[in-house]
């Protein structure tokens, strides 16, 4: 058995969707599987509860805005199997949640594409005083053609091209959250009738090539002011910008040495933005099936099997890359795809079968199996020392069944991680920022939003009030 003494502790998400089939398709069928009522916000706020209690760190929702390409020449099999459609809006589902929870985070999916940077902050600034300040943000580009053509666009935009979207997003946002409010520019003085120091609120005056924005930011700045960021990419350009903005990256990896080399990565891109490994936490998404024994281990995993659809996983991945694998064989080679999809994605499944062209097959067992732990506590434990030393800092666990996979986790896996301290008892004080981090709930001066601090004030409403005689002569 591995040993986690003097080990940092690993930071817990689960990873959620407000939707019946996320990652791994088929198992909403599952006699105990409730993601199929999704829509009961009750079904979430239990959850939130129970993962509350075992000081989970937070809960993460992935979202879409659109469709997934093509399966078998149309979208009929998207519905028909549940492949994220319907899905529901993950940020109002994340105010429920927070009335209803204290310490746990809450994140959610939002891409560039949705929303209005200037509406997109205030949502989030609203969110953050809800939840005092445990609001998160995964920040992305979305790779669907169908949510692009959803909002305006005719095509995709390249992917390099909406990285630089999405530069300028983040900025946009930034300065609303860091820059448009100074922190004691709230007086709410009822003696006096000052309400807000018209010196100390400032416009942005934000002019870019997406964007033109006034302000100033109509929501008060919040406990984190700007949320806690994730971001998921993990082409190079995705990891660049990761390098550049994210406190939290997620890893789709297949095994640990894929960890080792995207950590190489990251902290070449680290160096190049100024910031430090430390700047940032790395989490695998991996799903576990706990036992008391092997076999019983292996008992539950053959019955969550029963259910796994693998060609509703093919048609996932395949929708994420813009590719129809729809009519082909399960053995089919995936052969040179050029893509301007999920990249990352790609990556990762030809460095989960190093040496020849995986197939369809390999694709979905990818998916459902190359991320997945089965085993007893002890077993899965000291396999996690591994990916550990790999450079994760965190895992995202994926699950089976709502939920069921929830339980398993906490009671079989969870008290082996908190008996070799690799697992939190108890939640750090403040902010989800603070939480991850001890060192406070706003971003480090070394992170790009802290550039707009203070640097707005020819613009407050004080410095920027007419003279009274230029009314009155244009009156005359």
């Amino acid at each position: 058995m591995g040993t986690f003494d003097s080990r940092p502790r690993l930071a817990l998400s689960a990873f959620l969707m407000n939707t019946s089939s996320h990652i791994l398709g088929g198992l909403w069928r599952h006699p105990q599987a409730q993601q199929h009522r999704f829509y009961d916000p009750q079904i979430w706020v239990d959850l939130a509860i129970k993962l509350e209690a075992a000081k989970f760190d937070s809960l993460f929702f992935a979202d879409v805005v659109g469709l997934y390409g093509d399966h078998e020449g149309g979208w009929a099999s998207h519905v028909r199997k549940g492949l994220q459609i319907p899905t529901h809006d993950p940020l109002i589902l994340l105010a429920a949640i927070a009335t209803h929870t204290e310490n746990i985070g809450i994140a959610a999916t939002s891409s560039v594409i949705q929303a209005h940077p200037f509406q997109f902050a205030r949502q989030m600034s609203t969110l953050d005083h809800i939840s005092n300040g445990r609001v998160g943000w995964n920040i992305v580009t979305s790779v669907l053609a169908n949510a692009h053509r959803n909002f305006g666009a005719s095509t995709l935009p390249a992917h390099d091209d909406r990285y630089g979207w999405a530069e300028e997003y983040v900025a946009a946002a930034y300065k609303l959250w860091e820059g448009s409010w100074d922190d004691d520019a709230l007086l709410a003085d009822k003696e006096k009738g000052i309400y807000a120091d018209p010196s100390k609120v400032h416009k942005i005056n934000h002019r870019g090539d997406y964007y033109s924005i006034d302000g100033p930011h109509l929501a008060l700045p919040s406990t984190q002011r700007t949320p806690f960021l994730f971001q998921a990419g993990s082409s190079p350009r995705g990891v660049q910008f990761a390098a550049t903005h994210a406190e939290a990256t997620f890893l789709f990896a297949p095994h640990p040495e894929y960890v080792r080399k995207k950590n190489a990565q990251i902290v070449e891109q680290l160096n190049k933005a100024g910031r430090e490994r430390q700047d940032i936490k790395v989490f695998a998404g991996l799903s576990f099936v706990v036992g008391s024994t092997e076999a019983e281990a292996k008992q539950l995993e053959a019955e969550y099997d029963e259910f796994l659809d693998l060609h509703a996983i093919i048609a996932h991945i395949g929708g994420g890359l813009g590719v129809d694998f729809g009519g082909l064989d399960l053995d089919t080679p995936i052969g040179e795809v050029q893509t301007e999809g999920a990249q990352g994605v790609l990556e990762a499944v030809l460095a989960s079968t190093p040496g020849r062209n995986p197939t369809l097959r390999d694709l979905a067992y990818y998916r459902a199996k190359q991320q997945q732990i089965v085993g007893t506590p002890e077993q899965i434990a000291d396999a996690l020392i591994e990916w550990q030393d790999a450079g994760i800092d965190g895992l995202n666990v994926m699950n089976h069944i709502l939920p069921g996979s929830y339980d398993n986790f906490i009671e079989g896996l969870l008290p082996e991680l908190q008996n070799r301290g690799i697992a939190q008892r108890e939640y750090a004080p403040g902010s989800l920022r603070n939480k991850i981090f001890n060192r406070g709930d706003k971003l480090p001066d070394s992170h790009p939003a802290a550039q707009y601090r203070g640097i707005f004030d020819d613009l407050s409403a004080e410095a920027t009030v007419v003279e009274k005689s230029v009314f009155s002569s244009q009156e005359s």
